[in-house]
């Protein structure tokens, strides 16, 4: 199962007088990725190399450095780490002595590789959408057997007879949730999917 991160995490070291920092963090868009490699990337450094994925789509640049060097060893660890919905920016300062193709490509590589090991992490759950009825009475105990499925509540509507929700839950834990708010409602309360 892949994982995201939680938040914005950082690894610095040095090899052979070139500094390295690398920065990583969550996404939810390609957009969003490309926000944050310009916003944290540094115009004075001597290369701003990057790679993100999200889920089937990716993208890397080496920023200057010998082509597969810097961008797929991003990548790679990335997949390596088994993370998803991430970018992974690697800022380098030339110190004057040439690493090589291989050694550019484990610089880079285990940068983003140290810095993805030690970021927190949340597992990715894959949920499907739902929605259901329920009456005032029953909303709180409801909410409580959602958050105990581990379910997200993605829209609430107030109506004159009750509230409409729009859930999103894992297919794991439909039957027991369906069947839980089934008994709460003595049958009232259905799961449908919503789409």
């Amino acid at each position: 199962m892949p994982y995201t991160l939680l938040e914005r995490c950082e690894w610095r070291e040095e090899i052979r007088k070139s500094r390295f920092v690398t920065l990583a963090g969550p996404i939810s868009s390609p957009a969003e990725a490309m926000e944050f490699i310009e916003r944290h990337g540094d115009p004075a450094a001597t290369h701003n190399c990057w790679a993100w994925k999200l889920g089937a789509q990716y993208r890397s640049s080496d920023d200057g450095e010998p082509g597969g060097t810097a961008g797929r060893p991003i990548l790679a660890a990335i997949e390596a780490q088994d993370c998803d919905q991430v970018v992974v920016l690697v800022i380098r300062w030339y110190g004057g002595i040439q690493l090589g193709t291989g050694g550019l490509a484990r610089a880079y590589g285990g940068g983003a590789n140290k810095c993805l090991q030690q970021a927190p992490k949340r597992l990715l759950v894959e949920r499907s959408e739902f929605v259901c009825s329920c009456s005032f009475s029953e909303l709180a105990l409801l909410k409580l057997r959602l958050a105990e499925a581990d379910a997200l509540v993605l829209d609430e509507q107030f109506t004159a007879h009750g509230v409409d929700l729009r859930l999103a839950l894992s297919a794991e834990r439909l039957p027991l949730l369906s069947q839980q708010l089934a008994d709460l409602s003595r049958g009232r309360i259905h799961l449908r999917s919503s789409s």
